[in-house]
């Protein structure tokens, strides 16, 4: 216990030892400066020192662009543009998925390979077309009177039940009707027969997506319309429009021919798909003179 005691005593006395710290000039060795100090002052002064210096550098770092430079903090503006890009890559997947679905539907209204049973019944009766852009064309009288007739008695595609007929078309021609539309026999047209080289119009405002040659069906014109609205003209004579352009409703589009090798004579093969599935066209348009 002595032994221990007198070690105490003398740690406490090296502690509070005071010593004298001066600076003096060293020419004249005139005193300039004098502190008293002890072991127990330097360690409370460092310690005390250490944690305001600690502190002011977490809040430099913290608050200020000080931490730009720092390795392993990222700047304001890095980091704001990756949650932008992260943004954009998010939009376009999903726009890579719409394109993909509206490929798919351009290949099906080229091939019109398509399933009725597989129509999506429910899903256009929640969509509908929209009302505010039903497309601004004075319709005729003989098209008020088919539209009024289609509405009260309920004439709608077996495969569209309760679609609501929003839209004016324009009659891309006039004429027999030589094959009607057909779910069964899987003739998603109507082959309109008109006078040979009659101009064919585009049935409403849109932009042609597809003007090319096919063996099978000669020169081809697809162009897609307002809410999800695709018109096709097949077999035609030649084509006055290229891909890419904008239309107008009834604008000239072709003429009336019979290229291809599935056509049997001059007529028009009109097909209109909605939302990528087939729909009668004469529930929309009178083709009759």
């Amino acid at each position: 216990m002595p032994a221990k005691r007198k070690r105490g005593t003398y740690i406490k006395h090296k502690l509070l030892n005071k010593y004298r710290l001066v600076i003096l000039n060293k020419d004249t060795f005139e005193e300039r400066f004098s502190l008293g100090l002890n072991r127990l002052n330097v360690f409370v002064y460092s310690g005390l020192f250490a944690i305001l210096l600690i502190g002011l550098t977490i809040v430099l770092i913290a608050f200020t662009g000080l931490r730009e430079y720092i390795p392993g903090y990222s700047s304001t503006a890095v980091t704001r543009q990756a949650i932008e890009l992260e943004h954009r890559v998010d939009s376009l997947q999903v726009v890579l998925a719409q394109n993909e679905q509206y490929l798919n539907s351009i290949k099906l209204v080229l091939s019109g390979n398509v399933e009725p049973l597989e129509f999506d019944k429910e899903a256009i009766r929640r969509e509908g077309m929209n009302k505010s852009e039903v497309i601004k064309t004075t319709p005729s009288a003989t098209d008020s009177l088919l539209r009024q007739r289609v509405s009260q008695e309920d004439k709608y595609n077996p495969l569209i039940d309760n679609f609501e007929v929003n839209l004016i078309l324009f009659p891309p021609v006039k004429g027999e009707i030589s094959d009607e539309f057909s779910i069964e026999n899987k003739h998603y047209a109507v082959d309109v027969i008109p006078e040979p080289y009659t101009p064919v119009k585009a049935v409403a405002d849109g932009i042609v997506i597809f003007a090319e040659w096919s063996v099978d069906t000669g020169n081809v014109i697809i162009i897609k319309h307002s809410n999800n609205l695709i018109s096709v003209y097949k077999h035609n004579a030649s084509l006055t429009k290229e891909q890419g352009e904008l239309v107008k409703a009834g604008e000239v589009i072709g003429t009336v021919g019979s290229s291809g090798d599935l056509s049997t004579g001059p007529h028009l093969h009109f097909e209109l798909w909605y939302d990528g599935y087939p729909i009668d066209p004469t529930n929309f348009i009178e083709f009759k003179l």
